[in-house]
């Protein structure tokens, strides 16, 4: 009898064990579905989806955001990086960037100078 109580017990707790760690499909498509939704909120608010790819090439700016756009990639030059923003410059991070354009002499060859309004991490 104690052996019949020991192997329910243990069978119950396997089965428990077993199920609570699982991610069923259903979550996942909700996950996605969900990032989506984001996105979109995202671009209807004036992001843009970027990267931040950092340089230590001569004559190329430290930080650049490249951009996916339309016609292809371009490159910003964020020239307010402050500390507010410092947590996001590593390379390779995704971030959505609101951003304006200036009217000054670009300080490298790839990236039009910006001044950033927003920048958040994707």
């Amino acid at each position: 009898m104690k052996l019949l109580f020991t192997s329910m017990v243990t069978l119950t707790l396997v089965a428990f064990s077993c199920n609570s760690t699982k991610t069923t499909t259903k979550d996942k498509v909700t996950d996605s579905k969900t990032e989506v939704m984001d996105a979109k909120k995202m671009v209807e608010d004036g992001f843009w989806e970027g990267t931040v790819v950092l340089s230590k090439a001569e004559n190329d700016c430290p930080v650049t955001i490249k951009i996916e756009g339309k016609d292809g990639a371009y490159f910003l030059d964020p020239i307010n990086i402050t500390e507010k923003y410092e947590g996001f410059i590593i390379d390779g991070t995704k971030v959505w960037i609101k951003y304006a354009g200036l009217r000054m002499m670009n300080r490298c060859d790839k990236a039009s100078p910006v001044n950033i309004t927003d920048l958040q991490a994707r």
